[in-house]
């Protein structure tokens, strides 16, 4: 029955039916971001709820390239995100590692430790952490953004990695050591190559909370040439009006680097953990 189900008509429509309607859904905001971004200010109140603009201009995306600081900002959030995203990785690999294949004194609570760690709302922490970072000297600078950002994001990325090393099977490393190889040698040339798309997802999930981040870089940042991107949409936004058309532009423009990002690492995503790997 439910083979037949699948090969009817009205299931294969209803199928489909569903999930156009989830893309609607999904990718609507997407699509009223781009249209906000390319409708003539004079247009943007008098069309209201219009789906479609009457007219399309290209003035928002001229002005926020030419005559604003956003490539400062996108520069800026480049960094720190490209940043935050290696050495979170790096750290939470070799962590993954550490955890899956050895047992060592204090591990389980080091591991209570961590989830304990991102219970706390960041609205109770962030005043001790601006204190610190300002004892520091390293308040306005993109390197404090690194810091904090890997130090929040390191948890979270250290249990998604040992999640895709216990999903690799020890006999791989052993059986490469009985062949002669160190422990770092089978670790490069046997459970690297497995482990790519854990750490693509690692390394998508860090830029992406990196990237959108707003509450430290708003604490911690107060010069116009340090601030990164979701900062400086703020400086549309002035005492008595709100610049829509140019803020939904810089949005747009925004969404690049992390598009192209993903698409750069989309088949370490896409292909089989261990597929092939072991036949049970």
């Amino acid at each position: 029955m439910p083979a037949a189900l699948r090969r009817s008509p009205a299931a294969t429509v209803a199928k489909y039916a569903a999930l156009l309607c989830y893309l609607v859904f999904a990718l609507f905001p997407l699509y009223w971001l781009i249209k906000i971004a390319v409708t003539p200010d004079a247009l943007v109140f008098t069309e209201g709820t219009q789906v479609i603009p009457s007219a399309v201009t290209l003035d928002n995306f001229r002005t926020v390239l030419l005559q604003t600081d956003f490539l400062s900002y996108f520069g800026n959030s480049l960094y720190v995100s490209l940043g935050t995203a290696a050495v979170t990785t790096l750290v939470a690999a070799a962590a993954g590692y550490a955890f899956s294949r050895f047992d060592f004194a204090g591990k389980k609570l080091l591991i209570a430790v961590m989830l304990i760690t991102q219970m706390f709302p960041l609205l109770m922490i962030i005043a001790p952490i601006y204190k610190i970072i300002s004892q520091m000297g390293m308040l306005n600078s993109l390197t404090s953004l690194i810091v904090v950002y890997t130090a929040f994001n390191i948890p979270f990325a250290t249990f998604l990695m040992q999640s895709f090393f216990d999903g690799i099977p020890k006999d791989l490393e052993e059986a490469a050591m009985m062949d002669g190889s160190t422990r770092f040698q089978a670790l490069y040339k046997v459970v690297f190559p497995l482990t790519l798309p854990g750490l693509g997802a690692t390394l998508g999930f860090v830029f992406t909370a990196a990237w959108s981040e707003l509450l430290f870089a708003l604490m911690l940042i107060s010069k116009n040439d340090a601030m990164t991107f979701p900062v400086g949409l703020l400086t549309f936004v002035s005492k008595f009006s709100v610049d829509w058309g140019q803020m939904m532009a810089a949005g747009v423009l925004a969404l690049v680097p992390s598009c192209l990002f993903f698409i750069f690492i989309q088949r370490y995503l896409v292909q089989g953990l261990t597929s092939g790997a072991v036949k049970g």
